[in-house]
């Protein structure tokens, strides 16, 4: 596979393999556009998401449905006013075949009109905003993360099949944030004592913490992912909170538990994944993916391995990207073994699926990971779905 730099658009890496003729005498390839943050305190998600996408392409030789890939991979930086411009400058191009990714939620509402109107098809991997589930769904748009409620409301039913009567919600500014706590909230029927929106770019929770600390929940909902969840954690267990139990979200995950370290041993997170699922789709990944990186892959890798698969399954079924309605029906059937197990699309293209509350764990290597400790929702369907009217 060759690399090179397309000056386009910064940070754009073109991988693609020579073109070959298939199933015409004319060369054809399918070209994927990956956006991810690959810069700032949340890169270590990026980074996750980026390696599992490519993990799944080596284990097919480059290519989806048969057909060489040519990829471009673009960093945007956590900033969606870029985003917009690197997509524009890429399915000006002509190579957004299919575009995968990102994992905000911010950046996924600024590119997902200028991706789909281009007459791309666009895969988040992560970002799962209600806003797109609903009356905003979009023929051209599937999810193979969750719906952003689900994973928080995992907690919120713990919550309240655990009799806790009095909880604080901390959550980022932005359109997951207010998701995560809605879901949150759709389940847990007790007193919210405390709720409480920060800057995605926030380090420092004392503030926080002495509110927690005066409030005396029966538990915390956090979720703050990436370099803020990092920070949250350490500054949660230094100030002696941790008798107060810690549910979470993306808080404590793969992604940052080689940061977080025994801080976050023993604190809950919802998921619809967890590396020791008991599937031979998931063995094989998560096998696969510490084999050929070193180190535990999180739901951001999981996610995008599933959408390799997903893809190379249905660009076989439509005999390739060139009919868009083929394509997105042979989507549709998720006829695909996914690491999660069970796994369907809505209505509304997002998950129908299983999820779990997890526990981070220390293993016998010394590496930290999620573990399922129990099932909470079984083939759940995201809130929104009733309401969307695909066109």
């Amino acid at each position: 596979m060759r690399t090179k730099l397309i000056a386009a658009f910064a940070a754009t890496i073109l991988a693609g393999t020579a073109l070959t003729g298939w199933a015409s005498a004319q060369a054809q390839s399918v070209k994927v556009g990956v956006i991810t943050t690959l810069s700032g305190p949340a890169a270590s998600l990026g980074v996750q998401l980026r390696d599992g996408f490519q993990l799944g392409l080596d284990r097919l030789s480059g290519k989806l449905g048969g057909v060489p890939v040519e990829l471009s991979l673009i960093d945007d930086e956590l900033k969606p006013d870029l985003a917009v411009t690197r997509i524009q400058a890429l399915v000006g191009s002509g190579k957004g075949d299919v575009i995968v990714g990102p994992i905000f939620s911010n950046v996924l509402a600024a590119i997902v009109k200028p991706a789909t109107d281009a007459g791309s098809i666009l895969i988040s991997t992560n970002a799962g905003p209600s806003t797109l589930a609903g009356r905003g769904c979009n023929k051209n748009f599937f999810v193979t993360s969750y719906q952003n409620d689900l994973p928080h409301a995992v907690s919120g039913q713990f919550a309240q099949d655990s009799g806790y009567k009095r909880i604080f919600l901390l959550a980022p500014n932005y359109q997951a944030g207010k998701d995560a706590l809605a879901g949150v909230k759709s389940k847990f029927k007790g007193e919210i004592v405390g709720e409480e929106y920060v800057p995605l770019t926030q380090m420092d929770h004392q503030a926080e913490l002495a509110k927690i600390a005066a409030a005396k929940p029966d538990a915390v909902y956090a979720f703050m992912p990436g370099g803020i969840g990092v920070a949250l954690v350490k500054q949660y267990r230094q100030a002696g909170l941790a008798n107060i139990p810690f549910l979470s979200a993306f808080t404590v995950d793969e992604s940052v538990l080689p940061a977080e370290g025994d801080a976050a041993v023993g604190f809950y997170n919802g998921s619809a994944w967890a590396p020791n699922l008991d599937n031979p789709a998931n063995k094989e990944f998560v096998a696969a993916f510490e084999a050929k990186y070193g180190y535990v892959p999180a739901s951001y890798a999981a996610h995008a391995y599933d959408t390799v698969t997903l893809l190379d399954a249905a660009i076989k079924k439509a005999g390739g990207t060139g009919d868009k309605a083929k394509l997105i029906a042979a989507l549709e059937t998720a006829d695909f073994a996914s690491v999660k197990g069970s796994f369907k699309f809505g209505v509304n293209h997002f998950p129908v699926q299983d999820y779990y509350l997890t526990q981070v764990a220390k293993r016998a290597d010394g590496k930290y990971q999620t573990e399922a400790r129990k099932k909470v929702f079984t083939a759940d369907v995201d809130p929104y779905a009733a309401e969307c009217r695909m066109k």
